[in-house]
């Protein structure tokens, strides 16, 4: 990292370059305690039970997770802690009613139990049209189900291990310069699950996941001077996790990069919002077209399908079947068959983000995202290879370069957005000095619609990937 007084900010970590090849959950081998065949058994007990007692429709849900998280800080072991759960959920319908229970006891006596709490349930709650189980011709059947997603990555890793990789993690931090003199520490997160569900109007289908992370979170400077910043590396495959040295590398720099931060007065200008932090912008997007949201008419983009909210050089895809996406699914959660679309064409609405009981109540057809979007990619037909980070700040020019937020200061019903704010000053494009305490603030409408540019340097955010976004005009207020 530069040390003079024109901060740079770093290339971020890559991912490593070894990978292991994919598993699938059918025995306790694979660090579970149970296997997709007892979930299957336990499944059908629960759902054969419903249709016993009188059931219209039940459907039911076995799963469980299991996982390790290790936390070091300044140079000691602070945290080991190790997660083991269970659970049996039950969907009864009766008619137009309908009644959920679970439990994590997996006798047969507890099973009939949580069932019959279900359809208690049922038989006293309001009638509802819209809540009944997906409809037969939605149903992902089980030759329909993609295999081939490799989602599931278990990480045979233990306590020791952990630790010593967060632990390296930290001490790179501290190595990139004497200025990093404290640490809020460093983690290590090893995650599994699998599930098995079924439902009455045929859907069958279940599968294991993996989530591991690694993550490092650096102090600089001291006094009134102490900048904090964070970097991590998460993958479904622990052997793509960028080295522990690169991802405290590249967090120390980040914080070294802040240090003698400044208010500006408060002005209008164009805002840089970083990569991670433009897949906010898109997440908020998702959010006020998702069913929820429109059939309570709680969302600033009611009506929109079919109409521009983004700028004509703005497209958005949705690919459930990425090769071990985070967001990668051979269906939803209600078990209904998903597919790879285009959510935005031209800054055009192409569709919105429904379960069965949204699409319902709007009148509309499931687009298979019971339980949120799928792996979601923002792109602009302007932006060229060469369109990196530095690019973006020549683009910007004079303005804003946002790099932290802080609150969840978005009303959705109205679109206004105010954030708390950090991230560094630019002239003329290039970095000036870093700025602290101050607050961006617009309108989500108007935010999307003034999407100028979006950068080459993508970058994924959960299901989410997006480069640097360019918004053209936002007020920020300072002293």
């Amino acid at each position: 990292m530069n040390k003079s007084n024109t901060p740079k900010r770093a290339t971020q970590p890559s991912r490593a370059a070894t990978s292991a090849s994919a598993k699938t959950a059918d025995s306790p081998a694979d660090g579970f305690s149970y296997s997709r065949s007892f979930f299957e058994d336990l499944v059908d007990s629960a759902l054969a039970h419903a249709k016993k007692l009188g059931a219209t429709d039940a459907a039911a849900h076995a799963s469980e997770g299991c996982g390790l998280s290790v936390s070091a800080r300044l140079g000691e072991l602070e945290n080991v802690e190790r997660n083991r759960d269970k659970s049996l959920g039950i969907t009864v319908h009766l008619g137009q009613r309908r009644g959920n229970a679970s439990t994590s006891d997996f006798s047969q006596a507890a099973i009939q139990q949580t069932v019959q709490a279900a359809f208690d349930i049922a038989r006293f709650t309001a009638e509802d049209p819209f809540a009944a189980l997906p409809d037969e011709a939605d149903i992902a059947r089980p030759q329909e189900q993609r295999t081939d997603l490799e989602l599931f990555f278990p990480w045979a890793i233990t306590s020791e291990q952990a630790a010593h990789i967060a632990l390296q993690a930290e001490a790179a931090a501290f190595a990139v310069d004497k200025r990093i003199r404290n640490s809020e520490g460093a983690g290590v997160s090893a995650q599994q699950s699998h599930f098995f569900s079924a439902n009455t109007h045929g859907f069958r289908g279940g599968y294991a996941s993996s989530r591991h992370s690694l993550s490092v979170s650096p102090i600089a400077g001291k006094g009134d001077d102490m900048q904090r910043d964070a970097w991590y590396s998460s993958q479904r495959d622990a052997a793509e996790l960028a080295s522990p040295q690169a991802v405290g590398r590249y967090a120390a720099e980040r914080a070294l990069s802040r240090l003698r931060a400044r208010k500006i007065a408060t002005t209008e200008c164009p805002v840089l919002f970083e990569s991670p932090l433009a897949a906010g912008l898109l997440g908020s997007f998702v959010q006020a077209v998702s069913g929820g949201a429109l059939y309570r008419k709680s969302s600033f983009l009611l009506d929109s399908l079919g109409k521009p909210v983004f700028p004509k050089h703005i497209d958005i895809l949705e690919d459930p079947f990425v090769k071990r996406g985070k967001g990668s699914s051979p269906f939803d959660d209600e078990g209904v068959r998903v597919q790879a679309r285009s959510v935005v064409e031209a800054g055009k609405v192409q569709g919105y983000f429904l379960g069965s009981y949204s699409a319902r109540k709007l009148g509309m057809k499931t687009t298979g995202n019971a339980g949120g979007s799928h792996n979601l990619t923002l792109t602009s037909r302007l932006t060229r290879a060469g369109d990196d980070l530095d690019a973006m700040l020549q683009r910007l020019g004079t303005g804003l370069f946002v790099t932290e937020l802080m609150g969840s200061g978005v009303n959705y019903v109205t679109g206004d957005y105010s954030r708390g704010a950090s991230g560094f000053w630019v002239e003329n494009g290039r970095i000036a000095f870093p700025v602290h305490e101050i607050t961006i603030a617009g309108n989500m409408k108007a935010m999307l619609k003034g999407i100028v540019a979006v950068g080459a340097d993508a970058y994924n955010y959960g299901a989410k990937t997006v480069g640097s976004i360019l918004v053209n005009k936002m007020k920020v207020a300072g002293s």
